[in-house]
């Protein structure tokens, strides 16, 4: 008889009692009196099952308090239905973000995630995550950090395994999702200049940063595009402590009058250097954030500053790998998730004086 058409007949009797802990699928199958094969289509989901023969076997799990070995078929069908991430760090509101943003789409997707945080970004490092990754079965990875780390690490990834990079400068090498970094910059600028300011100086992010690199040029092109005067470039590491020590050499320059902040955090040490350098903001000293963080409206005074999307960011992410996955003719390239300038009580026209 073949397996799709087993005959309730010849079930055993019911009552019959196997330990949970050991429950196979072959007790599964004498339960509900049809052959193996029969229980692994049903917790396959395979169509030809006649409907009868389907509840018996679901019955017969029920009982037996049998849960199909999710593993095995993943291992079978070639698909594992999870996403690794692997990011470097976990202490900025980027990244954090970010991560939750994937993971949650990931869920809506039916897929699990499996996050590798690195120590210290080195080629080392990336190498041995992307092995402990392939370790554990992935469908996927999204690599949020450099791509330069990428590239350096001379990664060999099985061939079904797709790679999407979250705000890098990956070019055509990979599947990109990015912030428009230099956009967002740009109209940070500009509405300093707007407001009547000479120029703007910069408190940039650390050099080793793809976001805090387009940020800078970007300040850089706009001032020179507008005839403006470049002040020297000032630079942080994205913590408020950073933003607090430059603050104090931009609070000594009495010829500044706006400062566009590669970061909020940053901006929040700066507001603090400049109050204890008797500078007032708004009154005497504009400043700009980048980021929008929760707490952005509460600083003193409330941030003007660029909103980025992560949300939008890590959705795209994992639109694009389940893309690649799916074959559907998805090549490299950089989709760039619009920033909007969201303007509170920090920025001003510059004093008279």
């Amino acid at each position: 008889m073949d397996a799709t058409h087993d005959s309730p007949a010849q079930a055993p009797r019911r009552g019959r009692r196997v330990s949970r802990s050991s429950v196979s699928m072959a007790d599964v199958a004498r339960l509900a009196g049809v052959s193996s094969q029969t229980v692994s289509r049903v917790s396959n989901g395979y169509a030809g099952v006649n409907e009868e023969t389907r509840r018996q076997v679901l019955d017969a799990m029920s009982e037996l308090g049998y849960r199909p070995n999710s593993a095995a078929r993943a291992l079978k069908r070639g698909e594992f239905r999870t996403l690794g991430v692997i990011t470097f760090s976990l202490a900025t509101t980027g990244n954090v973000r970010t991560l939750e943003a994937i993971a949650t789409a990931a869920a809506a997707e039916g897929y699990a995630v499996t996050l590798l945080p690195l120590s210290v970004p080195t080629q080392d490092e990336v190498r041995g995550a992307f092995s402990r990754l392939q370790e554990l079965a992935v469908d996927a990875v999204i690599v949020i950090m450099e791509v330069h780390l990428l590239d350096a690490a001379t990664i060999n990834m099985p061939p079904r395994v797709q790679v999407v990079v979250a705000d890098s400068d990956a070019g055509d090498r990979y599947t990109v999702v990015d912030t428009d970094q230099a956009g967002g910059s740009r109209t940070a600028v500009e509405h300093l200049l707007g407001l009547g300011h000479h120029t703007v100086w910069h408190l940039a992010g650390p050099e080793d940063s793809y976001a805090a690199q387009r940020r800078s040029d970007a300040w850089q092109a706009t001032l020179t595009e507008a005839g403006r005067p470049v002040p020297p470039l000032v630079r942080g590491d994205w913590s408020a402590e950073s933003g607090y020590r430059a603050g104090l050499e931009l609070a000594a320059q009495q010829d500044c009058t706006a400062v566009f902040t590669a970061n909020d955090q940053m901006a929040l040490g700066l507001l603090r250097a400049l109050h204890e350098g008797g500078r007032r903001v708004p009154q005497d000293v504009s400043v700009i954030g980048f980021d929008d963080i929760a707490e952005a409206s509460s600083f003193l005074p409330p941030l003007t500053t660029v909103h980025q999307d992560f949300a939008e960011v890590g959705r795209l992410c994992v639109q694009a790998v389940l893309r690649k996955l799916r074959h559907d003719g998805t090549t490299h390239g950089t989709t760039l998730v619009p920033t909007r300038l969201i303007v509170r009580e920090s920025t001003a026209s510059p004093s008279a004086h």
